[in-house]
């Protein structure tokens, strides 16, 4: 099956916006360490997670992208539910299991780890909200 050019386009978005949270993030965890050094860490495990965690979520986002590629060409509806529905499982197993990596192995930061995983579902609502206030 070849990637449609949307699943590419949208994945790319994804990247690019989980890339830019991931940023952010680190932006923020710089900032809280020069105030609060003992509570907020800067170091290699915050980078590490983040890197984890971006991997994932994009991951998680172009595997979607695929499974919904391939239960639109699906006539039968009752097996395009059904693959639906076992990609669910395991990308939520994926994300699952990235998360008690991040946090029970030592060479990453949880929260650093976790957090790219909510940027693509921030992302896509505020793209929501901002084309609704565009009209389209």
């Amino acid at each position: 099956m070849k990637l449609q050019p949307a699943v590419k386009t949208e994945t790319g978005r994804i990247a690019i916006a989980t890339g830019v949270g991931v940023l952010v993030m680190y932006a923020v965890f710089f900032c809280l360490h020069m105030v609060v050094p003992n509570w907020a860490p800067f170091d290699i495990k915050v980078i590490l997670g983040g890197i984890g965690g971006f991997i994932v979520a994009v991951v998680n986002f172009l595997w979607m992208g695929i499974t919904v590629q391939k239960v639109a060409s699906m006539d039968d509806e009752k097996a395009a539910r059904s693959t639906m529905g076992v990609s669910y499982r395991y990308r939520l197993l994926l994300q699952i299991l990235w998360i008690i990596l991040a946090i029970v192995v030592p060479v990453f930061n949880p929260v650093s780890g976790i957090v790219p995983l909510l940027v693509p579902a921030l992302f896509i609502k505020l793209r929501g909200i901002i084309s609704a206030g565009k009209g389209g």
